[in-house]
C-alpha cells in the first residue's frame, strides 16, 4: 500500500492490542482526503481503539498507520463524553481557546486574532454570548458545542470524533452533524464513531463497519446490509467469548430507537470485506 497524496490515512494489515490483547484486528484500508466516514459496530468491537490509534495515543501492536499530508496540517481528536472532565474552573472560551494549544502552549496568552477566532467558532457552533460561562455550568448539549468550537478553532485536516452526539438532544444532533458535514465540503477528512444507523444513512457517505475485524468498509448503502450487520454481531461474540445467542433483528446492537424497518435489499453479491482479508479497498 503506498502513500498516494489522494488518502488521508492508510491502516496497513493493522493490530491494536491493550496489555497484548488485540482490539482490533488485521485491518487495511484508506480514508481518502476529504472523505466522511462513520465507523459503526457493536459494542467492544474495537471502534475507540481504532480512533486513538488514528490519533497516534495508541501504537500498533503490528501493522502501519501513516498519516499523508492534511489540510491544516494537524489532526483534531474528539474522544467520548466520559472521558473529557468538567470540573476544572476554565471558561467557555478558554476551554475554546485551548484548541490552539499548539500555537500558545498550555500557559501561553491568546493574541487578539486567536481570541476573534474562537469567538467566532462560538458563534458557528450557536453559543454567542456564552464566552464567560464556566463549562460545569452547561447542560450536556451546551458543551458538546464547546467541543466542536474547539474543533474548528484546530482547523485541522484531519478529524476524528468518537460518539460526538453521545448524551445531546436530537435538535443538538441535528446542528452538529450539518457542522460535520461542512467539514467535508471545506475539504477535510471526517470520520466518527456513531451508534445511530439513521445518522449514518442520512449524512455518511461512507462506513467502516468494525467488530474487533473489520466486516465491511465502503459505500454506506452497501456496508448497512443485513447480512453484513447480522455477521458484525456473529464475529463480536466470537471475540467477547459470548457465540450461540441468536439474534433475529440484524440491527439489534445499535441504538435501540433505531430498531425500524428500512426495507433494505440483501446484498447478493455479499460483504465488500470478508474473514478479515481486505481488497484494500480506499474509501471516496
Amino acid at each position: 500500500m503506498n502513500g498516494s497524496p489522494d488518502r488521508a490515512v492508510v491502516l496497513d494489515n493493522v493490530t491494536l492490542a491493550y496489555d497484548g490483547n488485540p482490539a482490533v484486528r488485521n485491518l487495511s484500508g484508506a480514508f481518502i482526503r476529504g472523505s466522511l466516514t462513520a465507523i459503526v459496530g457493536p459494542n467492544g468491537s474495537g471502534k475507540s481503539t481504532l480512533m486513538k490509534g488514528m490519533a497516534g495515543l495508541l501504537r500498533p501492536a503490528a501493522g502501519l498507520i501513516r498519516s499523508a499530508g492534511q489540510v491544516g496540517g494537524t489532526i483534531a481528536y474528539l474522544p467520548q463524553h466520559a472521558e473529557i472532565e468538567r470540573g476544572f474552573p476554565i471558561s467557555v472560551l478558554q476551554t475554546v481557546l485551548l484548541g490552539h494549544w499548539r500555537r500558545i502552549g498550555w500557559t501561553g496568552g491568546a493574541t487578539r486574532k486567536l481570541r476573534e477566532r474562537a469567538q467566532q467558532a462560538l458563534a458557528a457552533v450557536g453559543l454567542e454570548g456564552f464566552e464567560r460561562r464556566p463549562v460545569e455550568t452547561l447542560s450536556a448539549g451546551q458543551f458538546q458545542r464547546v467541543l466542536f468550537a474547539r474543533l474548528i478553532a484546530q482547523d485541522a485536516g484531519l478529524i476524528l470524533l468518537d460518539e460526538p452526539l453521545a448524551a445531546v438532544d436530537w435538535r443538538t444532533s441535528e446542528d452538529l452533524l450539518r457542522l460535520i458535514a461542512s467539514w467535508q465540503q471545506e475539504g477535510r477528512t471526517v470520520a466518527a464513531v456513531l451508534h445511530d444507523l439513521d445518522q449514518v444513512r442520512a449524512y455518511f457517505p461512507e462506513t467502516l463497519l468494525l467488530a474487533c475485524e473489520p466486516v465491511a468498509w465502503g459505500p454506506t448503502r452497501d456496508v448497512l446490509m443485513p447480512g453484513n450487520l447480522r455477521r458484525a454481531r456473529r464475529v463480536a461474540e466470537t471475540w467477547s467469548g459470548n457465540a450461540g445467542h441468536h439474534w433475529t433483528d440484524p440491527e439489534s446492537w445499535a441504538t435501540p430507537a433505531l430498531q425500524r424497518d428500512h426495507r433494505v435489499i440483501e446484498n447478493k453479491s455479499g460483504p465488500l470485506w470478508q474473514d478479515g482479508v481486505g481488497s484494500d479497498r480506499s474509501v471516496r
